[in-house]
């Protein structure tokens, strides 16, 4: 008997040899519950109207072999443990079944009664494994999901009290009703605004992962036009150049593409040198029918070598110079795995960083490793 429950190991046993199934429940049918079949369709038969922990099944069958009942049976009940039981030395097809996860083992007949109880529990047990974590998954992505709402949601609530502090800053301000020789005014905004700031970037999250994937025509000109003009807005000194080659129409999921393109080129603008006498942003984009090649260019601070590998890892900063909040380039990372892109950079510390991403158009290929 099992361990884990007062009931018995549900055993299914399918086999051509009315003798070889009248052997087996006779040495086992007050262990297990034991069914048996004929044939495998009798089998599935089985196995629609039973809920069986394990599934022994003889490999020289008339209508189909033990491994090609096994094919079907893990796409239709894929929880059972799958064992084969053969008096021929079929090796190859053994082995090949045993590689491609049709079978836990196998057993040779004529079976040794012991040998074969001690592989039935042992497969149970995989069993019970495998439900249990089964369930421990699916309490971690419920746990997971309630949490993201509640961050989101306490985002959300979050901005209200801060929006009504820099309502009451700005009004201090025109009238000029506090004296504040420290500055301090000023410390208390730059705080609220960061705080905001990192508050929309979770928010930006939040929608990354949870918003369903929806592809649409995208316009690069138009987006990457618009994109500039809201970073421009960050330091006015700073130069720009597009160039967009797109010749064939493509298709993306143009919210998750926005994010990804807004934080590089945030980022670009971000962390350019603060004495630089003539900063500039370069983007390029190359469309083909297969996929769309971009890449972001700065003449900024630069990033150092033995941090390239960090970059994309939430709440790294790779500058204590800069008031960055860590999580722009891990929003990136994570939505360009939603839509199939990859992202590669290069960086020299002084000189500047160029980021290159390569984007399948949807619904043409996947990009390969």
């Amino acid at each position: 008997m099992n361990n884990h429950s007062d009931k018995k190991i549900k055993v299914l046993y399918v086999d051509d040899e009315g003798n070889n199934l009248l052997a087996f429940q006779a040495s086992f049918r007050r262990i297990f519950e034991v069914h048996v079949a004929n044939s495998s369709a009798e089998g599935m038969k089985v196995l629609n109207n039973h809920d069986v922990h394990v599934v022994i099944c003889d490999q020289r069958m008339p209508q189909s072999t033990g491994v090609e009942f096994f094919q079907i049976v893990r796409k239709a009940f894929p929880d059972p443990i799958r064992m084969l039981l053969t008096g021929y030395t079929d090796a190859e097809a053994i082995v090949d079944a045993i590689n491609k996860g049709e079978i836990y083992r196998y057993i040779k007949k004529p079976w040794d009664d012991v040998e074969l109880k001690n592989a039935i529990q042992n497969a149970y047990e995989i069993y019970i494994t495998r439900h249990q974590l089964k369930n421990k998954i699916s309490e971690l992505e419920k746990t997971n999901d309630e949490l993201n709402r509640f961050v989101y949601s306490t985002s959300h609530d979050l901005r209200s009290p801060l929006a009504s502090i820099m309502g009451i800053l700005n009004l201090a301000k025109m009238e000029d009703s506090v004296d504040d020789p420290n500055g301090y005014l000023g410390m208390i905004e730059t705080c609220v605004h960061r705080m905001d700031g990192f508050i929309q970037k979770i928010i930006e999250y939040y929608k990354s992962i949870r918003v369903d994937d929806e592809y649409e025509d995208v316009d690069f000109n138009k987006m990457l036009s618009e994109i500039i003009e809201i970073c421009s807005m960050q330091n006015q000194d700073i130069a720009f150049k597009l160039t967009v080659d797109q010749r064939v129409p493509f298709m993306a999921d143009a919210f998750r593409l926005s994010v990804i393109l807004n934080n590089l080129i945030s980022n670009a603008v971000k962390y350019q040198k603060p004495t630089a006498v003539e900063p500039w942003v370069k983007i390029d984009v190359q469309v083909d029918e297969m996929k769309a090649v971009i890449q972001i260019e700065d003449n900024g601070i630069g990033i150092v070598e033995q941090h390239l590998n960090n970059v994309f890892k939430m709440f790294f900063r790779s500058s204590n110079n800069v008031t960055g909040l860590g999580i722009g380039l891990y929003i990136v990372k994570e939505a360009l795995a939603r839509i199939g892109g990859k992202i590669s950079v290069h960086s020299v510390y002084g000189e500047g960083t160029m980021f290159e991403l390569r984007i399948p158009n949807h619904p043409y290929v996947k990009l390969e490793e």
